[in-house]
């Protein structure tokens, strides 16, 4: 008999996740066995967690190699600041499957923050056919936020513009959200 939080992973609906994407399958996305490889499954984790960093919490990871530059530019209005000290580093995926997907299916990507400490984020990632209600997959992925000069958790955790932008997607849906 499979665990309770199993069955409740496995009874995911598009509503439980407060920010969405879509992804349209490619080709070379499938495997051998005709389905979706483990892999892609992988990079859809980090392209949905990431996108939400970037859009919704003002981390610029394209800033690195010119920081001064990212500093001195001018603000558009409402976009944080969080500079380049930080950087998110994943140390646990994991995945439940419930059904395949393939190409050429579209898929509506779901994300939730499941657990949020002083230094961490567990993200939960659900996958769905479009047009069908039942989940396919669902993830957990586990991003530390540490100082990029020493690959250690700072003094006081996370940047607190990540931490209020991560806080959105707690409680599930959120105005925000985005397909």
């Amino acid at each position: 008999m499979a665990p309770p939080e199993y069955e409740a992973k496995k009874r995911r609906q598009r509503s439980d996740y407060g920010y969405h994407q879509v992804h349209q399958t490619r080709w070379f996305d499938n495997d051998m066995y005709a389905h979706l490889n483990n892999t892609v499954y992988t990079a859809l984790f980090d392209t949905i967690a990431n996108t939400y960093l970037i859009k919704e919490c003002g981390m610029d990871p394209f800033s690195v190699n010119n920081p001064t530059e990212k500093k001195n530019a001018p603000q558009e209005q409402g976009q944080l600041s969080v500079g380049t000290d930080h950087i998110g580093l994943i140390v646990s995926t994991h995945a439940d499957f419930f059904a395949s997907v393939r190409f050429p299916d579209t898929l509506e990507v779901g994300l939730r923050v499941v657990k949020l400490s002083s230094s961490s984020v567990t993200w939960e990632i659900g996958v769905f056919r479009q047009g069908e209600e039942a989940v396919k997959m669902v993830g957990t992925y586990i991003h530390v936020f540490c100082l990029r000069e020493t690959m250690r958790v700072g003094k006081g955790g996370m940047p607190e513009g990540v931490r209020r932008g991560l806080e959105k997607l707690i409680e599930g849906p959120q105005e925000h959200a985005k397909l």
